[in-house]
C-alpha cells in the first residue's frame, strides 16, 4: 500500500482511499482530497514536514501525519 508520505516531489498521485476515522477523516476529506482525486505533489518542506500539493485547482499544505491516512496509486 502506498501512502502519499512515500510520494517524491513531481509526481501525480491518484487517491484511492482515505484511511482514519471520525473528525480527522472528515477533515482530510473537507480539504478536498477525496477518492479519484489528482493530487500533484509540489514540494516539500526540508526537514519532510509539511507537504505542498496541486489538487482541484488549489494549493495545500499537508502535515506528514494526514499524509500517510492517504492510500494513492
Amino acid at each position: 500500500m502506498k501512502t502519499l508520505k512515500d510520494a517524491k516531489v513531481g509526481e501525480t498521485l491518484k487517491v484511492l482511499k482515505v484511511h482514519g476515522q471520525g473528525p480527522v477523516r472528515r477533515r482530510i476529506m473537507d480539504m478536498g482530497i477525496t477518492k479519484g482525486v489528482e493530487i500533484y505533489i509540489r514540494k516539500v518542506a526540508p526537514l519532510g514536514d509539511p507537504f505542498e500539493l496541486n489538487l482541484r485547482g488549489y494549493e495545500l499544505s499537508l502535515r506528514k501525519a494526514d499524509a500517510e491516512m492517504i492510500e494513492v496509486e
